[in-house]
């Protein structure tokens, strides 16, 4: 039977980690659990540092960005040597179940667990959406709104100035950011993994806006594809634009969750304790996602192994719009 639950968040922190914490501890408390957090992420679960907690710990933690119970990133637990040095702190400790929140790396380092025989249930929370077993993730959608505001606040210079800006938005080898924003933002050029534009092509069009006196231009492009800067030095020299690059960098991971993040942690984290407490063998092992708008779960071995949806529909919006 379970008594004791830890959670954790791994990787890269997201708007709306601590209002899945939030929900994990209360939902476990709920059910008359014993209910830990691990600081630092598996770096803390290595060292140890394991806390019991109370319901005191979640007040007005649900609006905050970032993540109070941090995250560090851990490449030795690869290494099955520390993969067993936190199963004995959890063993120590007494845990039952742990929950870990936060993208593939975290589900890489749960599905190691599960293998060691320990009970682990994922929750998917990184701003890039590149969990292929849920639509969206914990903290993609406020990443989306922050981008937005920046985008439109970048317009108002540019339009000042008549400048082609191109800006770069995180996503690590997932183009959802990109997408959703220039469909968003009504960008001039969007360039993602799953939409590539030739050069050519992305300067005969700025040529043509220039024609028209278009007093501004904004090109949207996925991190870890090209030099925004080098582009931008091209685009001006090839199409008389003045261009300027901007990264947004990790500002995108910062600030308040919108209301989508903290009701989607809130639903993910309340199945999460759920399938912690279900006592069948196909429960170790398990990520809660979404899928038409409900809350599923999946096995963390057929999770890992999904391929993304790459939204051909919004692809295809964007070559009509654009």
């Amino acid at each position: 039977m379970v008594r004791k639950i830890a959670i954790l968040t791994s990787g890269g922190d997201a708007p709306g980690m601590n209002a899945a914490v939030r929900v994990c501890i209360r939902a476990g408390l709920y059910y008359g659990k014993e209910m830990f957090v691990v600081y630092d992420g598996y770096k803390g679960l290595v060292d140890g540092d394991i806390h019991q907690v109370t319901k005191d710990f979640t007040a007005d933690i649900i609006n905050r960005g970032g993540t109070i119970i941090r995250s560090a990133r851990l490449p030795e637990f690869s290494e099955e040597e520390v993969q067993k040095k936190a199963l004995q702190q959890l063993h120590d400790y007494e845990i039952d179940c742990l929950i870990g929140i936060g993208g593939d790396g975290t589900y890489k380092g749960l599905r190691a667990l599960s293998r060691l025989g320990f009970r682990c249930i994922g929750i998917p929370g990184t701003i890039d959406n590149d969990v292929a077993s849920s639509e969206y993730t914990i903290g993609f959608m406020t990443a989306l709104n922050t981008i937005c505001e920046c985008i439109d606040k970048i317009k108002d210079t540019s339009s000042s100035h008549q400048r082609c800006s191109v800006i770069e938005v995180m996503g690590r080898h997932c183009g959802d950011l990109a997408i959703f924003s220039g469909i968003a933002e009504a960008a001039e050029i969007t360039i993602s993994y799953d939409h590539q534009v030739e050069e050519e092509v992305l300067f005969r069009k700025l040529r043509r806006l220039k024609t028209m006196k278009k007093n501004h231009a904004i090109v949207i492009v996925s991190e870890n594809l090209l030099d925004v800067n080098e582009l931008a030095k091209r685009i001006e020299k090839e199409t008389g634009f003045e261009t300027k690059a901007e990264v947004l960098g990790r500002l995108q991971r910062g600030g308040s969750p919108c209301a989508f993040d903290r009701i989607l942690a809130s639903r993910l984290g309340s199945r999460a304790i759920e399938l912690c407490l279900e006592e069948t063998p196909e429960t170790t092992g398990r990520v809660c996602g979404m899928h038409n708008g409900k809350v599923v779960d999946y096995a963390i071995e057929e999770a890992l192994e999904m391929e993304r949806d790459p939204h051909k529909e919004l692809v295809g919006l964007i070559d009509l719009l654009q």
